[in-house]
């Protein structure tokens, strides 16, 4: 499927249910696709399937220009249905009136929609004696799925040593991306991972702190984190005791 593909599935449900409960039923279901580009609205494709307990038994396709059955039941369909002017005209005119009428908006609705990537830079694999370091640079959460990252290196970019992933579906219409880079470090030099989206204006870059190791970082992380957490508890237990002070009624002594 191109990038610009766009499909629409409409479902009609019609279930004849017999037997107690109706699990002794049988189910019918009749799907409607257009299939069309941006670029080529008018070129829509419409497709009508009919469905009987999960078989596909007959299909009219506007390219193909006829009804086709895939059973027995379909094929009687089929020839009576072809010779019907009627029924051919009705379901020729659903192309103009389900896609076609409605594509323009679909289009705008969906596919002009934008998220801005969610881009982490983290190190995979420090660099060891004789060993390179490895560097991974991730795009979360991102729509449309089209997105470009590249590394660079005292402002040149790193064709070599790059591994990245495909644009992953994420299931909810989100999508991630990830690129490695393998190098070995070098006293003053800069790399940076630069991302490329339809969602934002300029390039995001985001460069690479060599001056100190990700343990000290998580390590200075995490005191911090600590240190916030005791101001926290320390000034809740002050004020638990100066409310105790306020309500406590003070005896003299004999």
């Amino acid at each position: 499927m191109s990038f610009l593909q766009f499909s629409v599935s409409g479902v009609i449900l019609v279930s004849t249910l017999l037997g107690v409960g109706g699990f002794n039923g049988y189910y019918s279901f009749y799907i409607r696709h257009c299939h069309y580009t941006q670029k080529n609205i008018s070129g829509v494709e419409f497709i009508y399937s009919a469905w009987f307990n999960k078989a596909e038994y007959l299909q009219f396709n506007t390219t193909v220009g006829k009804w086709v059955g895939y059973t027995e039941f379909g094929v009687k369909n089929a020839e009576e249905w072809n010779k019907d002017k009627g029924i051919m005209a009705m379901v020729k005119a659903e192309r103009d009136r389900v896609c076609i009428a409605n594509a323009q908006l679909h289009i705008d609705a969906i596919l002009s929609k934008k998220a801005e990537p969610e881009v982490r830079l983290t190190m995979g694999k420090p660099s060891t004696s004789g060993h390179p370091a490895l560097l991974m640079c991730s795009a979360y959460n991102f729509y449309p799925k089209l997105i470009r990252v590249t590394w660079h290196r005292d402002g040149q970019e790193v064709k070599g040593d790059v591994i990245s992933s495909e644009e992953l579906a994420d299931g909810d219409w989100y999508y991630q991306t990830h690129s490695h880079l393998e190098f070995t470090p070098k006293a003053g030099e800069k790399i940076s991972c630069v991302v490329e989206h339809i969602s934002l204006r300029d390039p995001l870059e985001i460069t690479w702190d060599p001056s100190m190791p990700e343990p000290e970082r998580n390590k200075i992380a995490i005191g911090a984190a600590a240190l916030v957490l005791g101001l926290i508890v320390t000034a809740a237990g002050f004020i638990y005791y100066k409310t105790k002070s306020r309500g406590r009624i003070l005896v003299p002594s004999g």
